[in-house]
């Protein structure tokens, strides 16, 4: 369960890290993407190709209930959260091209997600208030809009923001560990193994494919690591919100169990990728010529 303080909390946490991720962004980021479409493009099959069949297949292999089932597809249905950015960084990724691929899936998302969800759940056989979910996704593309606003003012505050809002985005993990892990503890001690392993799947399999798929698209290693990284790492705190503020009473908790379990453990997850993405041998790279894609 998640209470009116707690949601509300949740609501203002979103709305800055949203805030920060508009903030990132400059009218050129867009001319840029424009004139180099085939990354964004990658990055729009593989959020909204890759991951929500992933999640079907899930949804359909797992013995889930219907409630968790729903909280996977929504899950996996989510646009790239700036903890990718992050992990692209560390990962000597492509940080411009992540930056691209996350703000172009949360825009996009507004007319893709409530498309892909309805589809995969009339498949499945579950109830997703479409309505519902496409007003809250309009709601939070504001604070996007007033990130790139003040970023065109004052570049400085615009940099302060952006910031804030990809630290803000890791202690939202911290936030969830210890409000929502806590009130629901018996809940997770009950709750099946199927749930935990959809939760892991979604972000290590959906990375590892992600890698797969941009490597047999001959992409250069640091667009690979970027790709599987915006692939794996969906915005876990979007999706919660979108269950917080769609969702009421004790069935709640059971839509938000995948999201809040992906978002603790992606970052784990990623962090291991990292360390292997790091450590790999990049003489391939200095072979290949550089660039956004």
């Amino acid at each position: 369960m998640v209470d009116e303080f707690t949601q509300t909390l949740l609501g203002i946490m979103v709305a800055v890290i949203m805030l920060g991720m508009g903030a990132s962004l400059t009218p050129r980021d867009f001319y840029l993407a424009l004139k180099r479409p085939y990354g964004l493009m990658i990055g729009v099959v593989s959020q909204y190709g890759i991951m929500p069949f992933l999640g079907f297949l899930l949804v359909t292999f797992l013995p889930l209930p219907d409630a968790i089932a729903v909280g996977v597809l929504i899950m996996a249905c989510m646009p790239g959260g700036t903890t990718s950015n992050i992990f692209t960084y560390f990962s000597k990724g492509n940080l411009a091209l992540s930056v691209l691929m996350t703000v172009t899936s949360t825009v996009t998302g507004v007319i893709l997600i409530p498309i892909i969800l309805v589809l995969y759940a009339n498949v499945l056989g579950l109830e997703i208030p479409r309505e519902d979910i496409i007003r809250v996704l309009i709601v939070l593309l504001v604070p996007v809009a007033i990130g790139m606003g003040l970023r065109k003012l004052n570049a400085n505050v615009g940099a302060v923001i952006e910031f804030g809002g990809s630290i803000l985005a890791l202690f939202f993990i911290v936030f969830i560990m210890v409000t929502w892990v806590p009130q629901n503890w018996q809940f997770l001690l009950s709750t099946t193994p199927a749930t935990y392993v959809a939760a892991i799947a979604l972000g290590l399999v959906g990375i590892a494919i992600g890698y797969g798929f941009a490597r047999a698209l001959k992409l250069h290693p640091r667009n690979a690591r970027t790709v599987a990284l915006e692939t794996g790492i969906q915005n876990g705190p979007l999706a919660i919100a979108i269950i917080a503020f769609t969702f009421s009473g004790d069935e709640a908790q059971s839509y938000m169990a995948v999201p809040a379990l992906y978002s603790l453990f992606i970052v784990i997850v990623s962090t291991l990728v990292t360390l292997v993405f790091r450590r790999a041998n990049t003489a391939a790279e200095q072979k290949m010529p550089d660039g956004l894609l």
